[in-house]
């Protein structure tokens, strides 16, 4: 491991997360195919902004893609039980300087985004995985 990843990671363990580095390097992961997905369907091929939401949706697309019917177990082995846990990675992530986000974006836009046993249940298609309504917030 080369100095500079050694100090980021020598950064995040600092943070005292539960999570271990795999995670860490999963959601970098599934962001890039979160937004290369997003920027095939923009209509003008321009990068954007990914919002936690669909960070989350296309993380457990990544997941399901790279681990199958044991992504659940995988992302549980890395404590990663809840969207929430996505959110916390993110963050972790943007104060090591690894990412960035806007004014607006917030924890609040990771919670309660899907539920694991819904998402990760024995429907494995996608037809499982939709946003908690948050129209009542």
């Amino acid at each position: 491991m080369n100095g500079e990843i050694s100090l980021i990671w020598e950064r995040i363990h600092a943070l005292q997360r539960p999570y271990p580095p795999a995670a860490y390097v999963f959601v970098q992961a599934g962001l890039r195919h979160t937004a290369d997905r997003l920027e095939r369907e923009d209509e003008q091929g321009e990068t954007r902004h990914v919002s936690g939401q669909e960070l989350c949706l296309g993380l457990r697309e990544y997941a399901i893609h790279e681990y199958g019917h044991l992504a659940r177990t995988v992302l549980e082995s890395w404590r990663v039980r809840k969207t929430e846990d996505f959110g916390r990675i993110v963050f972790d992530l943007v104060r090591v300087g690894l990412l960035r986000k806007t004014e607006e974006d917030s924890m609040a836009d990771f919670q309660g985004v899907f539920q694991f046993d819904e998402a990760f249940g024995s429907g494995l298609d996608g037809s499982n995985a939709q946003p908690a309504d948050t129209s009542a917030l």
